[in-house]
């Protein structure tokens, strides 16, 4: 046992806690105005579902026993028999506290699937949703990246701190839900404008305030492995800011407050699962190409293929986290973090990069498969979709009786 990890691991999980109020503004600050408080409603329920759900079945399904690699039991429900010795995940902080850090992961990936569904979905079919999508999609890819035996570790694919575990698999999600759902009424007729842009800054910034935390504590400890992590991802989002802000320039010659926002959280998104594998230099290059990857993969989706992910959740995390787990098996590397079990491919070793397009593929299976089955399941009791007539006065009113900006009373942009 070691204090001074146990210290800044229960830092890293606040932090990490910290970042689902944090989306709640990014997210809050890029709708219309009548539906802000649904949109921010939406991650503040999961906060509170989330903690309950891990802690009565969740952490046991996610890392207690293992079963054929996929899923765990429940040797520890209720949190019984995890206290405050030493786990089987790390040997200097006490069993509690790694279930703490895992518990926020746990809250803010279902969060990010929001993204996509604002403005159309009703809040009983999504707060069901989520709480079905937690048990059939995130717990058993938890297990398998992270887990004991899990078979995507087996296989030799690596996910630092949530590439395939958070951000394909709630990318890929939102992206399914979203076809389900259905564009917005009017989608292309009306031009949807961002109501608050400090808000937008406001939540990229604590977002990236968390995800040193994030990263960082994925070392499950103070020591140079964190210390690598959190200078590659201060490094890939900085880099993926300045590409965004140069893409802004070249295509609608000015710089935007919210294009560097979103440039930032890319840049964090493709470094996750390789913050603590990936060389220095290596970070420049990720987060350079992510804004670019991202940029093109949005209008391919919005303006191609005609789908409305509303805040870009799949053209942000899950195309982010899909280049961010192909540039590990690029770049890895077995010498800064042995759980490599080779190098990447520039290094001249393909195993690595094969295990990761492996793993890739089995997260978009698990999500689109997973994502499908809690759809069929949540409409046995209720619609996914607002009325008309919801979606017109907004959710806010509809679906909470409450409105952000209740002394407004002109026309909603």
């Amino acid at each position: 046992m070691n204090t001074g990890d146990t210290g800044f691991m229960i830092i890293c999980a606040a932090l990490v806690f910290f970042m689902t109020p944090g989306l709640a503004f990014f997210y809050g600050g890029l709708v219309r105005r009548k539906n802000v408080v649904s949109t921010m409603m939406a991650c503040v329920s999961i906060m509170g579902l989330s903690v309950v759900m891990w802690a009565l079945f969740g952490y046991s399904l996610a890392f207690g026993g293992n079963h054929a690699g996929i899923i765990g039991d429940f040797r520890w429900f209720g949190l019984e028999g995890v206290g405050m010795e030493t786990g089987p995940y790390a040997d200097t902080i006490p069993h509690l506290v790694f279930c703490a850090f895992q518990m926020m992961f746990a809250m803010i990936t279902p969060a990010l699937i929001t993204g996509a569904l604002v403005g159309r979905m009703k809040f009983k079919a999504l707060f069901i949703f989520i709480a079905l999508w937690s048990i059939v999609v995130y717990y058993p890819l938890a297990h398998m990246v992270w887990g004991e035996g899990g078979f995507l570790a087996e296989i030799g694919s690596v996910d630092f701190a949530g590439g395939d575990v958070v951000h394909i698999s709630s990318g890929v999600s939102a992206l399914v839900l979203a076809i389900i759902l259905g564009r917005r009424r009017g989608y292309e007729r009306v031009t949807y404008r961002i109501h608050n842009i400090p808000f937008v800054v406001l939540g990229a910034s604590i977002l990236w305030f968390g995800w040193f935390g994030f990263n960082a504590g994925s070392a499950l400890g103070a020591n140079g492995l964190a210390a690598h992590a959190f200078m590659t991802s201060a490094i890939s989002s900085a880099s993926a800011l300045l590409s965004w802000m140069l893409l802004d320039v070249i295509n609608n010659k000015k710089t935007t407050l919210v294009g560097a926002s979103t440039g930032l959280v890319l840049g964090l998104v493709a470094i996750t699962p390789g913050a603590g594998f990936v060389p220095m230099w290596s970070s420049f290059i990720i987060g350079a190409l992510v804004s670019p990857i991202c940029y093109y993969g949005v209008i391919l989706v919005k303006k191609k293929i005609k789908i409305d992910d509303a805040l870009d959740a799949f053209g942000c995390h899950g195309i982010g986290g899909i280049w961010g787990g192909i540039a590990t098996g690029i770049f890895g590397k077995s010498s800064i973090n042995s759980v490599a079990k080779w190098d990447g491919l520039i290094f001249g070793d393909w195993r690595l990069f094969a295990a990761q397009i492996e793993g890739i593929l089995v997260t978009i299976v698990i999500a689109v498969a997973g994502t499908l089955i809690c759809v069929g399941i949540v409409r046995l009791f209720t619609p996914l979709r607002a009325t008309l007539r919801e979606e017109q006065i907004g959710l806010d009113i509809s679906q909470h009786g409450e409105s952000a900006y209740p002394s407004f009373n002109g026309m909603d942009q």
